[in-house]
């Protein structure tokens, strides 16, 4: 029989996964951590608070340290993810917590990482400390996934965002999709895009829309993500709002190569990154290629925002591992432009499969969030 968990280690624990949130979207390469510092010879008072800072530094541990200060000693620290054990841009944080006098570390889940994995956690025992794994596992795992995507597998997580109609129409026969859905629906993509690494649309998308694709929720604005357009003629339009901004938001132009050589030196004055994909059979960037490629620039989450071509090449080669799907009240017909091309899936068995993580009401659209059925 499993042991029940103590309902204060529980409670500090989800504390911990609320701090670690915070910095999705802005911690990348690296993991989304939070750590809880208390002490229980004080009946449980909390001394410390810390998640990962922007770019990845500091750490959560030695966020939470610096915050409890001498009140460290003797306390118990509640951390998402194991600490680190090796010397990068900063000392390991199992020094930090060795140093600082912490007797106890419950840690929600190992860091698959090689230069981490079960080190972390042998440096605290072996220097004395009390260590417990494996409290509130999944959900830490939730909240790194896409970190541990780019360990294990060498790509970031991929979430397809979709917005569409009951029937799963994203426009009228004419193209006119402003707006499907309602403002509550509008404000939540834009948090989920504070969420991500990197939003992702097609050039489809770019020229139909000339969109901004930065999060202008207030309080937000700096956790914009790297705008990614995937483009196998450089069609972008150089006085358009991507291009006209990729000084100030970070944009990266994905093509084949050899595409249009003599158009890049215009694009990478205006602060437009090119990365030049090999084809796939059609002749269009390799999307398994480039996912590898992200993975390697350090992104661990992306969010696709493109339209129905873009999100059927992802779905064919298995690489939406989430879904977002935000529908509303209506109902356009088949005349309208589909939220996703054809799959050419001929048996039930061969469609992508995904299973339901939550359903949220927003006014009167619904957002269904699925996981990939492995």
């Amino acid at each position: 029989m499993a042991k029940t968990a103590d309902p204060d280690d529980l409670h500090h624990m989800r504390a911990a996964l609320v701090l670690a949130r915070r910095g999705l979207g802005v911690v990348w390469p690296n993991p989304a951590v939070g750590c809880v510092l208390v002490r229980q010879d004080r009946g449980g008072m909390v001394v410390g608070r810390g998640w990962t800072q922007a770019g990845g530094r500091p750490h959560a541990e030695t966020e939470a340290l610096r915050r409890a200060g001498a009140e460290a000693r003797g306390a118990t620290a509640y951390v998402t993810l194991e600490p680190c054990n090796h010397h990068g841009q900063t000392p390991p944080c199992t020094e930090a917590l060795l140093e600082a006098g912490v007797a106890r570390v419950v840690i929600a889940h190992e860091d698959p990482n090689p230069e981490v994995s079960g080190r972390g956690v042998e440096r605290l025992r072996a220097g004395g400390v009390t260590v417990e794994v494996g409290l509130c596992h999944d959900q830490a795992a939730q909240v790194n996934a896409g970190f541990f995507l780019r360990v294990t597998r060498h790509r970031p997580m991929f979430t397809l965002k979709v917005a569409s109609t009951l029937d799963g129409r994203i426009a009228t026969r004419t193209g006119a999709s402003r707006w499907i859905t309602n403002a509550p629906a509008r404000a939540m993509a834009h948090r989920l895009r504070a969420d991500h690494d990197a939003v992702m649309i097609g050039i489809g998308t770019a020229l139909a829309d000339d969109p901004d694709l930065t999060c202008r929720l207030p309080g937000l604005e700096g956790h914009s993500p790297v705008r990614i357009i995937v483009d196998t003629n450089m069609r972008l339009p150089l006085d358009g709002r991507l291009t006209a901004t990729a000084h100030d938001t970070p944009t990266w132009l994905v093509t084949v190569v050899g595409s249009a050589p003599d158009r890049r030196d215009a694009w990478a004055a205006n602060g437009v990154t090119v990365i030049e994909a090999n084809p796939d059979t059609t002749g269009r960037p390799d999307l398994g290629w480039v996912a590898t490629e992200l993975g390697s620039r350090g992104l661990t989450r992306v969010l696709v925002e493109g339209g129905g071509t873009l999100a059927a090449a992802l779905l064919r080669l298995g690489l939406v591992d989430r879904l977002a799907w935000f529908h509303a009240p209506s109902v356009i017909g088949g005349d309208g432009v589909a939220a996703v091309d054809s799959l050419e899936v001929e048996a039930l068995a061969g469609a992508p499969g995904f299973t339901r993580a939550g359903v949220r009401e927003l006014g009167m659209d619904l957002l269904e969030m699925y996981t990939r059925t492995l």
